[in-house]
């Protein structure tokens, strides 16, 4: 199973109605499976700031955050989603320290 697909069947425990996991490590020099990009659109996220939400996604991922390097997080709730209807693109990364 790769770590896409792990992470993929980790957030499925958030019951989200859409989930979309890209794994954009061949934007970043550190190789396979290390960047990834979580759309999440959840009924559990109302109410929750971004950094609430964000908490919530990293205890429901545990052990597996120390696996790979990084995880951009696009977090809705279903009304939420509704309205923009699509997560922004990444930003391509600079390299270096990241």
């Amino acid at each position: 199973m790769s770590m896409q697909q792990r992470i993929e069947t980790a957030l499925a425990a958030l019951q989200p109605e859409h989930l979309q996991v890209l794994d954009e490590s061949h934007m970043h020099s550190r190789g396979l499976q290390t960047h990834f990009k979580a759309v999440l659109v959840s009924e559990q996220f109302a109410g929750l700031n971004s950094v609430k939400r964000h908490q919530k996604v990293y205890a429901t991922l545990g052990d597996l955050m120390s696996e790979f390097h990084a995880l951009a997080l696009h977090t809705y709730t279903p009304e939420e989603w509704v309205k923009i209807g699509a997560a922004p693109a990444s930003p391509v990364c600079a390299g270096g320290g990241h």
